[in-house]
């Protein structure tokens, strides 16, 4: 058990609903975000690695993405602020498979454990191709974080939640990612398969929005990953007080639970 995963899973033994806030890196005051946020009771914090290319992400992310991106930031520039920054919650650096291979899964994963970054979320590496850097990333005590959607079958749900470390990611509903109106059914259908096939940490992310959705799934998981709804109030100015806000929201709404 890694340093993500024994943390949340303290957490939850504790009987305390995870939250896990989505930044994107290199976004103007991302640093200072993270510290707020991390006050304001997150648990871990999943920060974005920008690409040209984000197929996971919906429009607010990929606007962050790019802005990040224009302003010359680069993989190392966000490796060195988050050794610099030495953050008090687990870091799990989100991107996606070019940028992993581009460097080689070695290499990578020793650049990973040696900023103190816990663990890796790849969601274009498919579970079938993921061997190698699964192994590279062990090896260096990063931990990789599988996701499991909707649509998976009960049998690779259950090598899903083998082979993932830290926690195991539920997408709450098939698409990108982003604000939603309302909760998908998907969203605790999926909390509730993968509750069954593991004990680890099950986290439901894409499309939970607010305080009152954070809850609802959170009845069925362990706890939520919210991006897009503290994404977008920071692109629309919101500096380190209303990321704040916004987490101690959502703890609030968690800890009614």
């Amino acid at each position: 058990m890694g340093v993500l995963e024994e943390a949340l899973s303290k957490k939850k033994s504790a009987g305390r609903k995870l939250l896990v806030p989505y930044v994107c890196g290199g976004l103007e005051g991302w640093v200072e975000t993270i510290h707020a946020i991390t006050e304001a009771g997150a648990d871990a914090i999943e920060v974005g690695i920008p690409f040209s290319d984000p197929i996971m992400d919906g429009p607010v992310i990929q606007e962050a993405s790019q802005k990040a991106l224009e302003a010359g930031v680069t993989p190392a520039s966000i490796f060195t602020e988050i050794r610099r920054a030495g953050f008090s919650v687990p870091i799990a650096a989100m991107t996606y498979y070019n940028i992993v291979h581009h460097a080689g899964h070695e290499r990578f994963a020793k650049v990973l454990a040696d900023c103190g970054v816990a663990a890796s979320i790849i969601p274009d590496l498919q579970l079938d191709e993921a061997a190698d850097w699964i192994r590279n990333a062990d090896e260096n005590a990063v931990e990789n974080v599988l996701l499991a959607a909707p649509s998976t079958h009960e049998d690779r749900l259950r090598r899903i939640a083998e082979n993932s470390r830290g926690f195991v990611y539920g997408i709450g509903l098939m698409g990108v990612t982003g604000e939603r109106t309302s909760l998908a059914d998907s969203a605790s259908e999926i909390a509730r398969r993968l509750k069954a096939c593991t004990d680890k940490p099950v986290l439901i992310g894409i499309g939970v929005s607010n305080a009152e959705q954070a809850a609802a799934v959170s009845r069925v998981s362990d706890g939520v990953i919210v991006g897009s709804a503290l994404v977008r109030r920071l692109l629309q100015g919101g500096g380190s007080q209303v990321a704040f806000d916004f987490i101690r929201e959502l703890r609030d709404g968690l800890d009614s639970v």
